[in-house]
């Protein structure tokens, strides 16, 4: 009999009758819960998990649409492909990683799993390299253009410092170099970014890192499928000069930040270089300090931070970058929230 006090028992504690038996019979099937345990190393799509298992793509999916039921995984598209998790919230959600944590790691099956899901990420990194090399030419000319990305995440770094945050989200993660940055301080980390190709390889630098508590997604960044008050950090890099409503950007990552939670925006400032908007689909050439503080103000955020950084002397740089730190005004008191005094 497992103990009151155990982990287990708080889980099992929190889940009605039915939930709970459906979530047990959910798991309680050799497929099932090698996938579970799949699910716990990386996100995976149906093609993913039938390489790995050496079973059909009906078979897997039907396996999945009972977990997916029960409330021990979770699916969201991109684009025509599906991709699987482990549940994320909810009674059920923690019974799966209970349950999971609870396996012997080197077990025979679970061990040759995992070789098998470390020859899948194999060939994800190895794709996600082959765009990068064929991108790199165009790339490395837009870096020489501004600011040093070094110096840039000095300044980032720095303008974060001042407080703890244990969620972080990156919108438009592009390759992942944020939830990469700062995966070892936080306890969760979610990227979203519209383009499947950039997607591919932050998955593939996440990784490489192995971050399993930091993941990507395909998002809207004007309709986040993210509920109001749930990151303690929001994190646009290099993003509203694609947008062509950056005002609205803000105010949808405004909603979902936790009361006292920050927002950091970081983007050029203003310059004359047409090609980027013909060659590069740049909507805005840069954006002055006047106007991303008013689009923070307008989403009820205070500011706290505004900074540019011009290119380095005796550099091909031409472009400053600025960065602009501001914060939700809530405070939180015994459960609810209020305005801070102040």
């Amino acid at each position: 009999m497992i103990p009151l006090s155990s982990p287990l028992s708080r889980v099992v504690a929190q889940l009605p009758f039915m939930a709970l038996n459906g979530a047990l019979k959910a798991a309680g099937e050799a497929t099932r819960l090698r996938i579970l345990a799949l699910l716990a190393e990386a996100e995976l799509t149906v093609s993913d998990l039938t390489d790995i298992l050496r079973q059909s793509q009906p078979r897997i999916s039907r396996h999945l649409k009972l977990l997916a039921e029960a409330g021990l995984v979770e699916r969201f598209r991109e684009g025509s492909w599906a991709f699987f998790r482990l549940g994320e919230h909810g009674g059920s959600a923690e019974l799966a990683r209970e349950l999971i944590s609870r396996l012997d790691s080197g077990d025979a099956t679970i061990a040759r799993d995992r070789e098998r899901l470390a020859a899948v990420r194999a060939e994800r990194a190895a794709a996600a390299q082959a765009y990068f090399r064929s991108h790199a030419a165009e790339w490395d000319r837009i870096r020489k253009l501004h600011v040093t990305d070094e110096a840039v995440e000095a300044e980032i770094c720095a303008a974060l410092a001042g407080a703890p945050f244990r969620s972080l989200l990156d919108l438009g993660t592009g390759t992942g170099r944020m939830l990469e940055l700062f995966g070892p301080q936080i306890e969760r980390g979610l990227g979203l970014d519209l383009s499947l190709d950039m997607l591919a390889m932050a998955r593939a630098r996440l990784d490489r890192a192995g971050m399993r508590h930091c993941s990507v997604r395909q998002g809207d960044i004007y309709d986040l499928a993210l509920p109001r008050d749930s990151f303690d950090l929001v994190i646009i890099h290099q993003v509203l000069h694609f947008l062509d409503d950056s005002a609205r950007a803000i105010q949808e990552a405004a909603r979902v930040l936790r009361p006292a939670g920050r927002l950091l925006v970081v983007d050029f400032a203003p310059h004359d270089l047409e090609f980027l908007r013909d060659e590069h689909a740049h909507r805005r050439l840069g954006f002055t300090p006047e106007a991303v503080t008013q689009w923070l103000n307008a989403a009820g955020l205070e500011m706290r931070q505004q900074k540019t950084l011009p290119p380095e002397p005796n550099s091909d740089g031409k472009i400053a970058v600025s960065l602009w730190l501001a914060r939700d005004p809530r405070i939180a008191l015994a459960g609810a929230t209020a305005r801070e005094v102040a």
